[in-house]
């Protein structure tokens, strides 16, 4: 349930924040037109905890269905200071950001001493309201030094559509770095030309 609001003062907003309250704007998918609402921080928290991708909401008496478009958060306490609603058509797909999950153990890793070395976090997909996952799981058992995964190497689901570049870099295996002794080579090379001097 959220409460509709008027645009008001930043110093009123930071009252209700106090009091709980959380500020948002909700995005209609059939229409330009948005509302400033409000909604308790503890069925926000809820809602974030319980990993589902969409939600119901009651907006002026109408009964919608909306997934999360941005949450900011306050840089120093990171509590939630914001929050974008996007109303959707179940029977439309999306467009959505979908966080990956590695699995597995690497070749590389377990047994020629590589690192894992991961690029994308997450990846952009298109499907609809209902097929959205909570994560996508890449398992890179397979993968040895040397060898890299791109976006499109994914096996993603039927219903999902790979929006992202298929050239996106998603992980890689690779040598761990060696640190080189640069400091005693200068100094050799300094204590052979002293005794080259010393000679002449």
């Amino acid at each position: 349930e959220i409460e509709k609001r008027e645009i008001i003062k930043s110093k009123d907003l930071k009252n209700l924040r106090k009091a709980g309250k959380i500020p948002g704007t909700f995005y209609a998918h059939d229409t330009k037109a948005s509302i400033n609402f409000f909604i308790n921080k503890s069925e926000i928290n809820q809602a974030i905890k319980s990993d589902a991708s969409i939600f119901l909401i009651s907006v002026g008496g109408k009964q919608r269905n909306i997934l999360f478009k941005s949450v900011q958060y306050h840089p120093v306490t990171e509590e939630i200071i914001h929050i974008d609603l996007y109303g959707v058509n179940m029977n439309k797909p999306v467009m959505v950001k979908v966080p990956i999950t590695l699995s597995g153990d690497s070749i590389g890793v377990k047994e020629e001493g590589g690192v894992i070395n991961q690029a994308g976090l997450e990846i952009e997909i298109k499907c609809l309201p209902g097929d959205i996952p909570n994560l996508i799981d890449v398992n890179i058992t397979e993968l040895a030094i040397g060898d890299t995964l791109l976006a499109d190497q994914i096996n993603l689901d039927d219903k999902l559509e790979l929006i992202s570049s298929s050239e996106m870099l998603i992980v890689s295996i690779t040598l761990p770095m060696k640190e080189i002794e640069v400091v005693e080579e200068v100094d050799e090379e300094l204590e052979e030309g002293e005794e080259e001097g010393t000679e002449e």
